[in-house]
């Protein structure tokens, strides 16, 4: 897949193509459903399947202070989406001068004479250009005006508890630890990826030494607790691929800690030094909240269920 991280990266012939349009954080199954349709209709018409992308998130350029947090930092929703089996992704850089551009500017600028779209997919729910003046309607106008056809995607999967899948249902599953649930809204582990970094060396000192993930870790922080998962040295041989883990998430209250972490004690694997590594941590179950303990024998008795339970599940 060709991942081009700004507009000036696409050749000028490039063309033509079917579009999406969208944010995609997470990449759940409805976004791989919406992918699937571009794909599809993109073979038909003979054209290149394309999605198109913001980096930041808007939310993020609007809101920064109370912006939900991402669940997918954009390496990983490039990857993704190239496993999804797209042609190509356009990342545009959002800003609030991005943001001025009028909905027919939008169309004309990057969808027609960047991308020389003969087809958009796209919900019904769409919203583009200057305070989001722009909906299906306006779409629709824009395609009969410049050459484009609108593909309207009306179910983007099976629902899920009453829901349809979004990505802010799968974000309250993850605030909430409900890895069960996220699995599925996203068709794969929830994860993380992040460089590992010197702790306080506690786990160390417990007999359980922790690769601790750098606070500017993409993706999202699950609930605090305790959680059976995967570690992934990024670009790695196959042995340190997909090692099970028992992972800590929150601020170590039997320390009093106050720090936030994400730590992943890396089971069976004695002698494992993993600092300044990237790697990627998939959470798999969570396997309890975050306790705090009377003394180091309790907790090192705790932990040692943990490790149990952990290995057990990820057999």
């Amino acid at each position: 897949m060709y991942k081009w991280i700004d507009a000036a990266s696409v050749p000028q012939d490039f063309g033509p193509s079917v579009v999406t349009i969208g944010n995609f954080d997470g990449v759940h199954r409805g976004h791989q459903f919406v992918f699937d349709r571009v794909i599809s209709r993109a073979q038909e018409l003979g054209g290149a399947a394309v999605a198109l992308t913001f980096d930041p998130h808007p939310a993020l350029v609007h809101k920064p202070q109370t912006a939900a947090p991402i669940l997918t930092g954009l390496t990983d929703k490039l990857e993704l989406m190239e496993q999804a089996g797209l042609d190509a992704t356009v990342v545009l850089s959002y800003s609030l001068e991005f943001a001025k551009l009028s909905p027919r500017e939008f169309a004309r600028t990057y969808l027609v004479d960047l991308l020389d779209a003969k087809m958009v997919v796209i919900g019904r729910d769409v919203r583009f250009g200057k305070d989001n003046a722009g909906d299906l309607a306006t779409l629709e106008a824009l395609g009969a005006e410049l050459g484009f056809e609108v593909d309207v995607v009306d179910d983007y999967g099976a629902p899920s508890g009453g829901e349809r899948w979004s990505s802010s249902v799968v974000r309250q599953l993850v605030f909430g630890g409900e890895m069960g649930a996220v699995t599925q809204l996203l068709g794969r582990n929830h994860r993380m990826r992040g460089t590992v970094v010197h702790g306080d060396a506690r786990g160390r000192e417990l007999g359980f030494p922790t690769a601790n993930m750098s606070q500017d870790s993409d993706g999202m922080v699950p609930a605090d607790g305790v959680y059976a998962g995967w570690v992934s040295v990024v670009g790695s041989e196959r042995s340190l691929q997909n090692m099970p883990a028992a992972i800590s998430v929150g601020t170590n209250p039997t320390f009093d800690g106050a720090q936030r972490r994400v730590e992943s004690y890396v089971i069976d694997r004695k002698g494992l030094e993993l600092y300044y590594t990237e790697v990627i941590v998939e959470f798999v179950q969570r396997l309890r909240p975050t306790l705090r303990f009377d003394s180091m024998e309790a907790l090192i008795e705790q932990m040692t269920l943990d490790v149990d339970q952990a290995r057990i599940i990820l057999r």
